[in-house]
């Protein structure tokens, strides 16, 4: 999706044209996967945080033009929203103190950006969903000015023929009524309320199927443990609303596709795998091509001359079916790799819990995947999707599913059987003692404390509440102590909830 596309509007002959050039990717990805020809020199890490931009009032700022053109550093870039930014970490090893320097960098990068957006009138707010989003904020003239961000609006509510249906039941605060959601848009800027953390790990082709199923198995724990996402247009809803708003953002199906079955575009998958081929031929078989650009290459006659072809089309396709573990294929100084992108995370709180979530991924995954008898050999996929709306839904209330055990709690799963595993997993990956025990503690004393973002957002806002605050008013004193907290960069778990 970082790809620029021409302004000019697709046709029939687009569509048909990028058809059977996303089927010839396919084609030579398969030769590819057979011929043993991708790079795979060490296991690299990635990160990416999507970022919102706050006024003074903390409403959302439409900046982030000024702001990059200021910033004027390749690793920042666009995102759908006016009020959204995107920093792109460079890769490294995972191995030694790699998420020591990678924490140092996330703040060097931030302090920088946090400078610019001053400059310009406005703040950085490092949130899964901006709690002062209002309905006037989803109007189309905020999207950013360019032309695959409205390609992708038009696309889609062309295939969904009506206005976009948000509708959500949350989780009652502690001693209240559960609140309800529902709203219309007409633009997909619902979908840039959604700021992430997506984590990104270079695999060998034969290690990706074990890598990605583990990833699934993940998917609700991880929710659960690092929800910072639980209001949105004002409503109380779920610990980790982002879930099922980018589902419903991106939604180009109309309630009779629904009904029929037709797979949505945010989707979590249906089966284990066995290749990373089953993503790419799922993606596919399943879903008509939105942006249907196409260039020039013929993908096998580049491979056939001895070198990586771009595969742009299928790039392109799988950029527009977003999986919360997504399948990349990628060229890096000419050579082709793999990667599985990790897209459940929310941003923030802070710097310390981004990067100690990430280690808890990297380290479960690796000993998950490298398990003899793999855990998804024991548990259903549609186990594993339970898991993560259950995660998103309730937090640390959920209850989650895990062979051997039956139902249990994230944090006690976590506690129990996930930390132990993540340790092992880093010290296979060769991550240094500090790192290792600096960051999956993190995650040991968040569990202890059942204290995420979301609860602590929750809590705040019921606090002020209490004590005579309007839902708006409670929202906006929240965000301003939040930001002030998540600068100050201690841990989540370490906040308190006074002013």
């Amino acid at each position: 999706m970082g790809t620029d596309l021409s302004a000019k509007p697709f046709d029939q002959l687009d569509r048909g044209r990028y058809r059977r050039k996303v089927q010839r990717c396919l084609d030579t990805l398969a030769r590819m996967l057979t011929d043993g020809s991708f790079s795979f020199p060490r296991k690299n890490i990635g990160l990416e945080v999507e970022l919102n931009l706050v006024d003074e009032q903390l409403r959302p700022s439409m900046t982030n033009t000024a702001v990059l053109d200021a910033l004027d550093d390749p690793s920042f870039t666009t995102e759908l929203g006016q009020h959204n930014l995107e920093l792109n970490v460079p890769p490294r090893p995972l191995a030694g103190d790699s998420a020591l320097q990678l924490e140092d960098d996330l703040r060097a990068y931030l302090g920088k950006a946090a400078a610019k957006a001053a400059d310009a009138g406005s703040a950085l707010a490092m949130i899964g969903i901006l709690p002062t989003l209002r309905q006037e904020h989803f109007d189309q003239k905020w999207l950013t000015n360019n032309a695959r961000y409205s390609s992708l609006n038009d696309q889609i509510f062309a295939a969904r023929g009506e206005r976009i249906a948000l509708s959500m039941d949350g989780a009652a605060l502690a001693g209240e009524q559960p609140e309800r959601l529902r709203s219309f848009s007409e633009s997909i800027l619902p979908e840039a309320a959604c700021t992430s953390v997506q984590l990104h790990l270079q695999v060998a082709p034969e290690e990706f199927a074990a890598h990605w199923n583990a990833a699934q198995c993940l998917a609700g724990v991880q929710t659960a443990l690092a929800a910072n996402s639980p209001f949105l247009l004002g409503k109380a809803l779920w610990h980790e609303t982002r879930i099922p708003l980018f589902q419903q953002a991106t939604d180009t199906r109309p309630e009779e596709l629904k009904n029929q079955g037709v797979r949505p575009r945010v989707w979590f998958g249906e089966r284990w795998i066995t290749s990373i081929f089953d993503l790419f031929e799922e993606n596919v078989r399943y879903f008509p091509g939105l942006l249907p650009q196409t260039d020039t290459e013929d993908p096998l006659e580049t491979l056939e001359s001895g070198q990586a072809p771009k595969l742009t089309e299928l790039r392109m396709h799988n950029g527009t079916i977003w999986r919360w573990n997504r399948p990349v294929y990628d060229v890096v100084d000419g050579l082709p790799h793999l990667r599985v992108e990790n897209r459940v995370l929310p941003a923030g709180p802070t710097v310390v819990d981004i990067v100690a979530n990430a280690a808890f991924f990297y380290g479960a995954q690796r000993a998950l995947a490298e398990q003899e008898r793999p855990v998804w050999t024991q548990m259903s996929f549609q186990a594993a999707e339970e898991n993560l709306y259950a995660g998103a839904r309730k937090g640390f209330e959920a209850q989650l599913y895990w062979p051997g055990i039956g139902w249990i709690p994230p944090d006690e799963l976590a506690l129990r059987v996930l930390l132990p595993l993540a340790h092992e997993g880093l010290r296979r990956s060769g991550v240094s003692d500090e790192a290792r025990v600096k960051y999956l503690g993190v995650i040991e004393r968040r569990c202890l404390a059942r204290r995420s973002g979301a609860t602590w957002q929750r809590d705040f806002v019921l606090r002020a509440q209490h004590h005579g605050d309007d839902r708006e008013t409670a929202l906006n004193r929240m965000l301003g102590r939040y930001l002030e907290l998540s600068a100050s960069g201690e841990p989540v778990h370490t906040w308190p909830l006074t002013d």
